[in-house]
């Protein structure tokens, strides 16, 4: 079992990566933050899981443990294969899935594509009790969560997933001015200049 990865990024587009390491190139399904940030000719270190199949070795590789589990955890649910849980990591973060789990919420997994509403509610009934939010400690000088969360909603309506609009908002909120922390248009534009005119979307 491949358990862990790291070498410098050969390739990256949306949902995959090739990693050099030892001088072999390691094909890695990933969610779409890690394709989105992966840069070529730096290192990248991923924690993985090798699916094998009759008619294929698959790796998928995830940027924290947490992920990881989840994915685990996402193919124990009846009819959730590999590619549906890496959709579900891509679109939602570990807190988020645990959030609606928690909340016996299946909106957000009906959202996700290749997951139709009765998958979407076995995830919420089989993952009861499983998962949990984990417990993080704010940054000094962290911008109000209602400003992140609106930042966030205008990014998915952009285009982006909700997985990274919710990250990019985050991160960008932790380097504002007080100004900006209080203002969705302020925090808005530094979080858009932050991703840059390249940013992929989806």
């Amino acid at each position: 079992m491949i358990s862990s990865l790291r070498g410098t990024v050969l390739h990256a587009v949306s949902g995959h990566v090739v990693i050099e390491t030892g001088g072999v190139g390691f094909s890695v399904f990933v969610p779409a933050d890690v394709a989105h940030t992966a840069a070529v000719g730096e290192e990248l270190q991923l924690h993985t899981n090798l699916i094998v199949r009759e008619d294929a070795l698959s790796l998928y590789g995830f940027s924290d443990r947490d992920e990881l589990e989840i994915f685990g955890l996402l193919l124990s649910v009846t009819g959730v294969g590999p590619k549906s849980a890496l959709g579900v990591l891509s679109h939602l973060t570990v807190d988020q899935i645990a959030e609606a789990v928690t909340g016996e919420d299946d909106a957000p997994f009906r959202r996700v594509s290749g997951i139709g509403p009765k998958t979407a509610k076995l995830i919420v009934v089989q993952l009861a009790g499983k998962v949990h939010h984990r417990v993080a400690t704010a940054p000094v000088g962290a911008p109000a969560t209602a400003v992140v969360d609106q930042v966030a909603a205008a990014l998915v309506g952009l285009g982006w997933t909700e997985r990274i609009a919710v990250e990019a908002a985050a991160q960008a909120g932790e380097h504002a001015t007080d100004a900006e922390r209080e203002s969705v248009p302020a925090l808005l534009r530094r979080t858009l200049a932050a991703m840059g005119p390249g940013a992929k979307r989806g």
